[in-house]
């Protein structure tokens, strides 16, 4: 679904200098979120979309902060 978004939003990301990914990234976490609950009954849950968004936007933060840190393995 992800890759879906991100080709039909594509001059959104390069009008916004790709800060709209966040908005991308908040949506399938909101979507993972109802799928997991209602198909999954597991106990993951993202209670609206401000929380999906500031949720994408921690994740973004730790996977650069990782990325820095131990680096990225070249090939």
């Amino acid at each position: 679904m992800r890759p879906i978004l991100k080709l039909l939003s594509c001059p959104l990301v390069i009008l916004t200098l790709g800060l709209f990914v966040l908005v991308i990234n908040g949506i399938t976490l909101w979507l993972a979120s109802a799928i997991a609950v209602d198909f999954f009954h597991v106990g993951f849950h993202v209670d609206g979309f401000l929380a999906g968004f500031l949720g994408a936007l921690v994740v973004s933060i730790v996977s650069v902060i990782l990325t820095a840190v131990l680096g990225e393995e070249k090939r």
